[in-house]
């Protein structure tokens, strides 16, 4: 993999990562203002959760026709000024967190307030438009995997920053607002909900990783496994569809993993992401997001791992998250998880 920075006219920072040298960056003609975002993030006095303000997010792109994609290459609406290239990551022009924040005040209403500092990236996963993830060779998919890792170092080393989470989301069942391949990574100024009640349980837990995987391998619900690798769907799983990939060492995040577990990961995602695609007519929508250890306190309680999930519940019918979901977070599964890895054992991405 070779790393090439550059900026753009707004002087968001965009790197590429090839899979050859060679790389001159093409200047970004456009002209652009300077990116003005207000990030505001509040907390919840019922709950603790963080709750982030972003209202100049409701103006961004909105599914565009395929010649105004901001995503291909080259071109007037293009993000990418070079005509071409294999992976690239850039500064959201719409962030819902970013260091360029002015300052709030403490408090609102008695409600505690913070400037919604950190950083927002948008990772492109290839130059074709029409492409999707799963039908990647696994060479981009390696590629992919080392610039997630290379992002993962540098946003957790940044002022401010708790936790980076990166992740895809795809299908319009999803909400994604763009259809070009890509993804996004998120660098947060606090540490999420899930992952603060997931540092809970590891804190009561010798071994909660560990123990997990043997639970789930002798529970039958493993759907691929390597000599670095297992992907399960867990017991307790909340989604129709839901897999998680999670590595037999324990590490912190993708930044740890080593050359063979890179290496590895890049073939079993790729099957996994394919016959995810085979379980249904149509392609699957879906988000799959790496769960990451905190930058700061608790980073040894946390293992790595991928979370995929669907709302898709069978051919042409979506989970919704109704009345017990959104209104009590108690999550009711129509498909057991036991026959939904079986499902996923039988079909091939090939």
């Amino acid at each position: 993999m070779h790393r090439t920075r550059a900026r753009l006219s707004d002087d968001r920072e965009i790197v590429y990562y090839d899979e050859a040298p060679g790389r001159t960056p093409v200047p970004d003609p456009r002209g652009l203002p300077p990116v003005e975002p207000v990030c505001e993030v509040r907390r919840d006095p019922l709950t603790g959760d963080h709750v982030t303000i972003t209202a100049h997010r409701n103006s961004r792109t909105f599914l565009p026709p395929a010649d105004q994609c901001p995503l291909c290459p080259g071109g007037p609406a293009s993000e990418i000024p070079d005509p071409s290239y294999d992976v690239v990551v850039f500064e959201n022009r719409f962030p819902s967190f970013d260091a360029r924040t002015p300052p709030v005040p403490p408090m609102i209403d008695g409600v505690e307030r913070a400037r919604g500092d950190g950083r927002c990236e948008v990772v492109c996963f290839t130059d074709d438009h029409s492409a999707s993830m799963p039908a990647l060779p696994v060479s981009r998919f390696r590629t992919v995997i080392d610039a997630w890792a290379d992002r993962t170092a540098e946003l957790s080393a940044l002022p401010g920053v708790r936790q980076v989470f990166v992740f895809e989301n795809r299908g319009v069942e999803i909400g994604v607002t763009l259809h070009h391949p890509h993804g996004q990574i998120y660098a947060y100024p606090f540490v999420t909900p899930r992952t603060e009640r997931m540092l809970a349980q590891a804190a009561a837990h010798r071994d909660l990783f560990g123990d997990v995987l043997k639970a789930e391998a002798a529970g039958g619900r493993v759907v691929l496994a390597g000599e670095h690798w297992t992907a399960y769907v867990p017991a307790a799983a909340r989604w129709p569809v839901e897999v998680h990939l999670m590595p037999h060492r324990h590490v912190p995040d993708l930044a740890a993993l080593d050359s063979a577990e890179r290496a590895e990961l890049a073939v079993l995602y790729r099957d996994l992401l394919r016959r995810c695609d085979a379980l249904y007519d149509d392609p699957l929508p879906y988000v799959a997001g790496w769960h990451q250890a905190p930058a700061g306190d608790g980073r040894e309680l946390v293992r790595l791992h991928l979370e995929l999930f669907s709302v898709r519940r069978a051919p042409g019918k979506i989970k919704y998250l109704a009345g017990s979901e959104s209104g009590m977070a108690a999550w009711i599964n129509d498909v057991r998880p036991e026959d939904m890895a079986a499902r996923l054992r039988e079909v091939t991405g090939a």
